[in-house]
């Protein structure tokens, strides 16, 4: 009897360590635990490109140490915003937990580990680190092709193909239906794919597709505007991204300046219309505003290939002559056109 009673304890021990070891947050949460050094006291902001969390999220920084913890049932990507500006993804898992550790001087050399995709992104991000932008490419696609099965794919494919100043939207395509392969069920893949055929068509020397859709106000509105005023610019903005932010200020001031010769509309990516609505308050924004709530899944948003927050569109007589531009970029454009 004893030793049965032994052997029913040690199996039971040995099947809580198994279940422990398996789950570095409980099932249904994900959790982001870290320390840097040379940093003893501050904040970093967190968003999700595919609805990981709504809006922008803080972690604070305590003693060097944070930690962070979401309600998680299906793979996803946060990106860290560092004070510096830099920014840093990391790939949630159902039941996962990831380790952050590095120096805050040095923040580009950090560690990400725990899951295997934030492994994989980390030995990307450090083989690449000295690399030339070519070989970077190079390696991206090899990433893709090695690594199909892979969530950090959608992040691989944005960042490098499609999230640049010359977008390549054909090897986009092509990266996407390689991983697609993989993952079928992957919703925010097949977005992309799909966005990479409307992102086709609005490319340099092309006219602005057609669509019409509703302000935030109530009002219609769509292309026609735009394509009828000499200057044009789309973009895409939300309350939870400090740089989209920006380029809407500026772009303000071009409208004070320049007048009926610019014509601007804004897509805005807040889930919640009241936000965007303080936000335009705030910032007295009086163009047309896009903002339904149905965030890249818009009639607007789809029609013109939108993926991401910052991102613009410049029209000259309604075609299109530039598009997801950088700040400098874009105020270089207007600054040629306008004058």
């Amino acid at each position: 009897m004893r030793k049965y009673s032994l052997l029913l304890s040690h199996i039971l021990i040995f099947f809580l360590a198994v279940l422990f070891a398996g789950c570095g947050s409980k099932s249904g949460r994900f959790k982001i635990s870290g320390k840097f050094l040379n940093l003893n006291q501050g904040e970093f902001y967190v968003y999700s490109p595919d609805g990981a969390i709504d809006g922008m999220d803080t972690i604070k920084v305590q003693g060097g140490r944070f930690s962070y913890d979401i309600a998680c049932h299906k793979e996803g990507t946060l990106i860290i915003v560092f004070p510096n500006f830099s920014q840093q993804p990391v790939f949630t898992k159902p039941g996962g937990s990831v380790d952050i550790s590095g120096d805050a001087s040095h923040i580009k050399e950090m560690k990400v580990e725990g899951t295997k995709d934030n492994e994989l992104m980390t030995k990307f991000r450090k083989a690449t680190s000295q690399s030339t932008p070519p070989d970077v490419i190079a390696a991206a696609r090899r990433f893709v092709a090695d690594n199909p099965d892979s969530y950090v794919c959608t992040y691989i494919i944005r960042n490098f193909f499609i999230e640049t100043a010359s977008p390549d939207y054909a090897s986009a395509a092509k990266l996407t239906a390689e991983a697609l392969k993989a993952q079928p069920g992957n919703g925010y893949l097949l977005r992309i794919g799909q966005s990479v055929k409307n992102l086709g068509r609005v490319s340099a020397g092309k006219p602005l597709p057609a669509f019409k859709t509703v302000a935030a106000d109530g009002s219609s509105t769509g292309s026609g505007a735009l394509s009828a005023a000499p200057v044009a610019v789309v973009y895409v903005w939300a309350s939870w991204n400090f740089n989209s932010l920006d380029m809407q200020r500026s772009l303000k001031d071009y409208k004070r300046r320049y007048g009926s010769r610019l014509a601007l509309m804004g897509i805005n990516m807040d889930a919640d219309k009241a936000v965007c609505q303080r936000n335009m308050k705030a910032d007295s924004i009086t163009w047309p505003t896009v903002s339904d709530g149905r965030l890249f899944d818009g009639s607007a948003a789809r029609s013109l290939g939108v993926t991401y927050v910052p991102d613009n569109i410049v029209l000259q007589h309604g075609r299109v002559v530039a598009g997801h531009l950088p700040a400098s970029q874009l105020r270089e454009q207007l600054d040629r056109l306008l004058r």
